[in-house]
């Protein structure tokens, strides 16, 4: 939830704001008040980093973007209906791609602030939406985009659900699609495959699912830092289903209410908003926090326990200088371990596992995604690159222990390896909004002429995160235009690349 639902005097600049505030039925004002922590010290010593403005703009803006497994990214346009297609250039320059229009949604759907996921047969689903038309709906509408055959389908509900809106989602170990429903504990899970819900148990959910953000951890628990429930913690254990509590947040992650809001015929009182959280390498979160009443957002570190339904332990993080926060804010992890942040005013923050270093600044409501050369791309306006310093340790990229050393253009051939979905879904908003790439692309070079092609991935055999030295496995199509000879060829994962392989493309 976000701009229309606060007081006028503290309406945040997002991304795509609905015009017709008039539209929007919001009204009472109460807030309770929230304490002032002092915490570890904060720099804003800036690191060697770029900010490039992209040499081709999107037509109609870029909102929300997506990682689609061709290596292509997918972003919600303007109008919320239209969608645009980033392609890179044949040297895998995202600086220099070029844009393309692809289908708009299902006619009577085009929402704002929704569930969402690329699913491990490389589709792209959204469910809900805060807002359809720009009006305030709660909508329990849903598509899924099918990038090959280049259209959406209309996506049913879950039986009984008649809204959905602005809902914390994450894709199950098991590929299965899990949506919490917005103003209560109720939870389902999507097949991808029939696209049929299944109703899930919830029990022990310390409060309801609004305004939660959800991160996959490596043991496959989803975890989240209360909204309502404030200071607490919890987590989601699928096999059991069931929520155990993950401990004290140590420092309040959360801003106020904003007051009363109309729906259903009742009185809805907003919990507030928090910021997102970011699983790193070293297996901790590092969570995000939005405004209290006075005083910066603050920071905490959770470090999750080594029994499944253990609690966890919390360190106090740094805070956010000038007042800043990063409520309802985009946050994507870097290949070298930081944690690029988004602060509401539009501040880019680098968490370095000790301190928040300031990195630039972006328009505020930017959303933030890693691309597979490492770089991240920040919506617009102006669509930018940003480019951190350092690399990644040797031990956080993919592993290929199995390929086809010949390969011919149009056909489909299985890869197999460690890691290839990363060590974090790389990227978390404060609830809604998911945008995760814990998901293998797959590179090919040409070695005569250095041009890059991605060849689309599908049928993960997992989308759980940090599998270590498991074996995995995806497929991928040789695009039938690239061109042929001895080639070099990566899986990458969430910008880190594996050491090439070679083959031949026939």
């Amino acid at each position: 939830m976000r701009g229309p639902l606060l007081p006028a005097s503290s309406k945040k600049t997002r991304r795509n704001l609905p015009k017709n505030l008039s539209a929007i039925v919001l009204l009472l004002l109460c807030v309770s008040g929230c304490g002032v922590h002092s915490s570890t010290t904060l720099t804003t010593t800036t690191p060697p980093q770029t900010l490039q403005t992209l040499a081709n703009q999107p037509p109609d803006g870029a909102g929300i973007g997506f990682l689609l497994t061709d290596g292509s990214v997918v972003f919600q346009g303007g109008n919320s209906s239209d969608w645009f297609e980033l392609t890179p250039d044949n040297s895998g320059s995202y600086l220099k791609g070029t844009w393309s229009q692809i289908a708009s949604l299902p006619a009577g759907y085009a929402p704002l602030y929704f569930a969402s996921a690329i699913l491990a047969d490389g589709r792209l689903v959204i469910v809900g939406g805060e807002y359809n038309f720009g009006i305030f709906v709660l909508t329990n509408q849903g598509a899924i985009y099918d990038p090959v055959a280049n259209s959406w389908t209309s996506l049913a509900p879950p039986a009984g659900w008649d809204y959905i809106g602005d809902s914390p989602s994450v894709v199950l170990p098991n590929g299965q699609f899990l949506v919490g429903r917005k103003l209560d504990t109720q939870m389902a899970a999507l097949d991808p495959s029939t696209l049929q819900w299944t109703a899930l148990a919830s029990s022990g959910k310390n409060d309801f699912n609004a305004e939660e953000g959800w991160t996959l951890l490596p043991d496959g628990s989803v975890f989240t830092f209360d909204v309502k429930g404030a200071p607490n913690s919890e987590r989601y254990i699928p096999s059991m289903q069931t929520w155990v509590t993950a401990g004290s947040t140590m420092v309040d992650l959360h801003s106020p209410g904003s007051g009363c809001l109309v729906y259903g015929g009742g009185c809805y009182d907003p919990p507030g908003e928090v910021g997102p959280g970011v699983l790193r390498p070293d297996g901790t979160v590092f969570a995000t926090g939005s405004n209290s009443t006075a005083g910066p957002g603050h920071t905490a570190v959770y470090t999750p326990p080594a029994v499944l339904t253990g609690s966890g332990s919390w360190t106090v993080g740094p805070d956010f200088p000038n007042n800043d926060n990063a409520g309802d804010s985009f946050a994507v992890l870097l290949p070298n371990a930081h944690v690029l942040v988004e602060g509401d005013s539009g501040t880019l923050y680098e968490f370095d596992g000790h301190t928040l270093i300031a990195s630039g600044s972006v328009a505020s409501g930017s959303s933030l995604l890693v691309l597979p050369t490492g770089e991240a791309i920040v919506g617009g306006p102006p669509v930018q690159l940003y480019t951190s310093s350092g690399q990644p340790s040797s031990s956080w990229a993919p592993s290929i222990t199995a390929f086809p050393a010949s390969v011919t253009r149009g056909s489909t051939y299985s890869i197999s390896g460690t890691q290839f979905n990363g060590l974090s879904q790389a990227a978390a908003f404060g609830d809604e909004d998911e945008t995760a790439t814990n998901y293998p692309l797959v590179r090919i070079t040409n070695q005569a002429t250095g041009h890059v092609f991605y060849a689309r991935t599908h049928d993960h055999s997992t989308m759980a995160v940090a599998t270590g030295n498991a074996i995995v496995s995806t497929n991928f199509d040789v695009p039938a235009a690239m061109e042929t000879g001895p080639s070099s060829l990566e899986v990458v994962a969430n910008g880190i690349p594996s050491p090439s392989v070679s083959i031949a493309v026939n």
